[in-house]
């Protein structure tokens, strides 16, 4: 199973090593992951879910709507 974001579906992306100097540049490849973090998630009844959350989405879900 994939490492994914429980809330808005985020998971590992392919990309390139950057190269800083040389005449040929050769691309290596590399994976992006990620950032995901152990989160404590409470509905309305208040009943507590453990889940794998990025931060972006855990920063979101502690905000005060305004």
């Amino acid at each position: 199973m994939a490492r994914s974001c429980a809330i808005c579906g985020k998971v590992s992306m392919g990309g390139f090593n950057p190269q800083s100097s040389g005449m040929n540049r050769v691309r290596a490849h590399r994976r992006y992951q990620p950032n995901l973090q152990p989160f404590t998630q409470r509905d309305n009844k208040g009943v507590a879910t453990k889940l794998l959350a990025c931060t972006r989405c855990r920063r979101t879900s502690l905000k005060s709507a305004k």
